[in-house]
């Protein structure tokens, strides 16, 4: 940590108060980070929990499908507005209430006589698909004002290896808790887990929100305010903030396309591990699910050591050849291999997933502070609409196919978008020195670019953030 932060011979008192601030707000980060891992253990544990919950209550297969649509499209509709949202109120607050909602929720639940179960459970999949969802917009979008730019790579990577942790944790007790304690303790321990996220955001000092880049703020709300009265009446601001650097466009739409391969995998799992065992089926889908997240916190640790080492993020073609990797593994483990060799398949899935997610977070935050927000809110809404859609699509494809040929279209199309993305980031690295400068004058504009990307930081040394900002 200090080789990124230290002090530098220039400046050794300044360098010593940046490596104490920068000490301190790692510790903020890791206490922050252990939070939300404990309060993703309770999303993942009633992943479980409700969704078993609500077969019980309804007895029918259709109202888990409805309590997911619902869900994801909560997540949906928190992802349009959690932008301005931010625009108005700190990252601390809008951590804080999702936190609270969740919780409440839960507690409604828990004390719905039978009568309003019913309708309980809708309100919970409201409730927690949007608060999920602004709970990691905030979260994501304010890495950089917590930590500094410097080290949103090393904090992505931290919290994406709590949230497996807390995955593997979630989906391994699910089963246990309810089978032993029922299911009013299950939402019990649920909705303890947002309490203790949310005192944790309580207790920390976070950076983020409202009054992030005021400056830059203002000058975007003039701006706006004059294509107001000159243009077009409404601009959505997400919208802007991919304007702003065509090249997120189509790293935003591969997400999107990545979500829908994702829900090719999540509902045929289950039908393939039926087939393997049919008297067991739970056995391969855990065990599935546990290797790849044991690959995709591997990944973190790697990724960790690789950005203290050199400074640098894994950047934008670590993204694209990450999704190529991890869709080509996901089709790979359908294919009927003996079970260790799908064994190490998943382990690469999870690896390759643990390195898309933080170079897709890390270029997303190269954003100025202002636009960052509603970007993030916009990735979040293509996922959850890539994901619904490939949900309602993938359940008709599989009564007719093969869980092997379901996932291979779906995962086959993030494919295609992914080698589609790197052309266009290897067609951009090839002409950046065809400048009339030269090469040096390429890397000059490149840098200035940057510069403009990440507020005032063209000596990172990665060239994320510039790399796909031009049209």
């Amino acid at each position: 940590m200090g080789s990124a932060d230290g002090p530098t011979a220039d400046e050794p008192d300044g360098g010593s108060r940046k490596t104490r601030d920068t000490v301190v707000s790692e510790r903020r980060f890791r206490f922050l980070v252990a939070g939300y891992a404990v309060s993703s253990y309770g999303t993942f544990l009633n992943m479980v929990a409700l969704n078993l919950f609500v077969y019980e209550t309804t007895g029918r297969a259709l109202a888990m499908g409805l309590f997911m649509a619902v869900r994801l499209a909560s997540g949906f509709v928190a992802g349009l507005v959690v932008g301005g949202l931010l625009a108005r109120f700190s990252a601390k607050s809008i951590m804080l209430w999702a936190n609270v909602g969740q919780g409440a929720v839960m507690l409604v639940l828990i004390l719905a006589p039978e009568s309003l179960v019913t309708g309980a459970l809708m309100a919970v999949s409201v409730v927690i698909g949007a608060c999920g969802t602004l709970f990691m917009v905030a979260l994501r979008s304010s890495i950089p004002e917590m930590v500094g730019e410097d080290r949103r790579a090393w904090a992505n990577s931290l919290s994406i290896t709590g949230r497996s942790m807390a995955m593997v944790a979630g989906f391994a007790s699910a089963g246990v808790v309810v089978s032993l304690v029922g299911y009013t303790a299950a939402f019990l321990l649920d909705m303890a887990t947002f309490v203790v996220c949310a005192v944790t955001v309580a207790l920390l000092p976070i950076a983020g929100g409202k009054g992030a880049g005021s400056e830059a703020g203002a000058t975007g709300a003039g701006k706006g305010e004059k294509e107001a009265k000159s243009g077009p009446r409404w601009r959505p601001v997400a919208f802007l903030a991919l304007a702003a650097a065509p090249g997120l466009g189509l790293m935003v739409a591969l997400r999107g396309v990545d979500a829908f391969g994702s829900s090719s995998h999540n509902a045929a799992l289950p039908i393939y591990s039926t087939s393997l065992d049919a008297s067991n089926p739970a056995v391969f889908v855990s065990a599935f699910w546990c290797v790849w997240a044991l690959g995709n916190i591997g990944a973190q640790q790697v990724i960790q050591r690789y950005t203290q080492r050199t400074g640098k993020t894994v950047g934008a073609l670590g993204f694209g050849y990450g999704t190529v990797v991890m869709s080509a593994a996901f089709i790979a483990a359908f294919a009927g291999f003996p079970l260790m060799v799908t064994a190490v398949i998943a382990l690469i899935a999870g690896a390759a997933d643990g390195l898309t997610e933080v170079a897709y977070t890390s270029h997303l935050q190269t954003l100025p502070a202002t636009l960052r927000g509603h970007a993030f809110g916009l990735s979040a809404t293509f996922e959850n609409l890539g994901f619904g859609v490939g949900m309602i699509l993938v359940a008709a494809a599989l009564d007719r196919f093969s869980p092997l040929a379901v996932v291979g279209w779906s995962h086959g199309a993030a494919i295609v978008v992914a080698v589609v993305f790197l052309l266009r980031v290897a067609a951009l690295r090839r002409a950046e020195p065809a400048g009339p400068m030269g090469p040096a004058g390429g890397a000059g504009r490149a840098g200035l670019r940057k510069e403009e990307a990440v507020e005032g930081r063209p000596d990172r040394g990665d060239r994320d953030g510039a790399e796909v900002s031009r049209g």
